[in-house]
């Protein structure tokens, strides 16, 4: 009910400003642009053409609803709209955006553009955004806010609730680092635990001093499996002297959840991995999954091959054509699943290290059981079915299904884990690669049951 109300009101905006739009209303596009939530105005963005999205873009104030807007915006419309724009208007838009941010929409326009936008900007936030923008991307350094609290150890409770109320600019302050003398980053005390503390009572007393800390180069992922593992609201990110460099919010960390699922089921689909695919031309889209495809071709080539080969059994037995696609699809079908449910078991940290062998024989021993039922199933119908032919033809069908199960598991189960040691990317592996090498196997495995069972001269 909520996702049909959901939808109803975006269709009912979206007319709304396409009839103003129609109109030329500037200024009543000015109020509705002012009271549409930002979220919601980012969803809309994605139903008007480039001109609407220009229109209403120019009509929009450069203020903090502006700028949220900005962040919530998909990333292709976001370099569409900014590569045209004027660098003088950006930065204004930019005064309402924390360096991240800022760093994270520069990091979708080209180099001309991101350079005239930096030169316009004050030399202290163009030095934060450029020290961002150094690091790698996908990592905790591009992620984080510089823009940080932190109170000496020896502070008062007192002290620090001052010091908080006149530092209004912070960021997520749910939590109070605490630093040495030597600046470095000792413990931390959360709001709750500051307020309900006696005003006389110094920091270092009440702070927990086991601080879980990311380095600048660590790997999104990581920070999003830490922060969702322990729950946390924020991360600190150190140097190599612990030293804090800034922090990384949980908003921030949701975003990396969804952009890296979204990466993961991409890849595991054999789609490529751009996380906005639908928002390309059919062009770009069909170039993005041509690589990922050519493998199901060659792989459609060589199981091609094999039943040419074997054309012999085919003509001394016609009924075995008629399962070979049951043989392929079962096999893939199975392959996949044990993949991605690895893969995520990888991503999610269910999957522990050394337990791979562990893993592997949960997974077949699951392949067995699903193929000795489906097996048996298949083997009786293909005794019904084809009750002219040799009465082996159920036991060949039979054991060649529970044969493709069998090894579309193990398959499936150790890809993945091969990768990860291999420092490669996990999800990669299921797609076409997993379900082709399947396909392969199991068209010759099931003719080399069939010719060492049946009578086939």
């Amino acid at each position: 009910m909520k996702k049909e109300m959901f939808v109803h009101e975006i269709t009912v905006l979206r007319d709304t400003f396409r009839r103003l739009l129609r109109r030329h209303a500037k200024t009543n596009l000015i109020k509705l642009i002012q009271k549409t939530h930002p979220a919601d105005l980012a969803v809309l963005f994605r139903y008007f053409s480039d001109t609407e999205q220009t229109t209403l873009f120019g009509y929009m104030i450069e203020d903090v609803h502006t700028a949220e807007v900005m962040v919530e915006l998909d990333e292709s419309i976001v370099s569409n709209l900014l590569e045209r724009e004027d660098p003088t208007r950006i930065v204004r838009i930019f005064q309402e955006l924390g360096s991240n941010d800022q760093a994270d929409i520069l990091n979708l326009l080209s180099e001309e553009k991101v350079q005239s936008v930096l030169d316009l900007m004050k030399e202290e936030e163009q030095e934060e955004v450029e020290e961002i923008l150094a690091y790698p991307e996908d990592s905790a350094g591009s992620l984080m806010s510089t823009d940080v609290f932190t109170l000496h150890e020896e502070t008062s409770a007192e002290e620090a609730i001052r010091s908080l109320q006149d530092h209004e600019d912070a960021e997520m302050v749910f939590y109070l680092y605490i630093t040495n003398d030597d600046g470095g980053l000792i413990g931390v005390i959360s709001l709750r635990d500051l307020v309900t503390t006696p005003p006389e009572v110094r920091l270092k007393d009440i702070m927990a001093k086991h601080v879980h800390s990311v380095r600048p180069e660590t790997d999104q992922e990581e920070v999003a499996h830490i922060v969702s593992q322990y729950n946390y609201l924020a991360i600190p990110v150190v140097d190599s002297d612990d030293h804090i460099l800034g922090i990384v919010t949980v908003d921030d960390v949701v975003d990396v959840i969804r952009e890296e699922a979204t990466e993961d089921f991409l890849q595991m689909a054999g789609a490529g991995k751009d996380r906005e695919i639908l928002l390309k031309s059919s062009w770009d889209n069909a170039r993005a999954r041509l690589p990922w495809l050519f493998a199901s071709w060659i792989g459609g080539i060589v199981a091609a091959y094999i039943i040419g080969a074997f054309e012999h059994v085919l003509e001394a037995t016609m009924a075995l054509a008629a399962f070979i696609p049951v043989i392929i699809g079962m096999g893939g079908n199975v392959g996949t699943q044990s993949s991605t449910i690895v893969v995520r078991g990888l991503a999610t940290g269910r999957v522990n290290i050394g337990d791979d062998l562990k893993l592997i024989l949960k997974e077949t021993s699951v392949g067995l059981i699903l193929g000795g039922l489906y097996g048996l199933l298949l083997g009786v119908f293909a005794v019904f079915k084809f009750l002219d032919t040799s009465p082996y033809l159920g036991l060949v069908v039979g054991l060649s299904i529970c044969a493709s199960m069998l090894i579309a598991t193990f398959i499936g189960t150790l890809v993945p884990l091969l990768l990860r040691k291999l420092d490669v990317d996990p999800a990669i592996a299921t797609g076409p690669f997993v379900t082709t090498s399947i396909d392969i196997l199991g068209v010759a495995l099931y003719f080399l049951i069939a010719i060492s069972i049946l009578p086939v001269g």
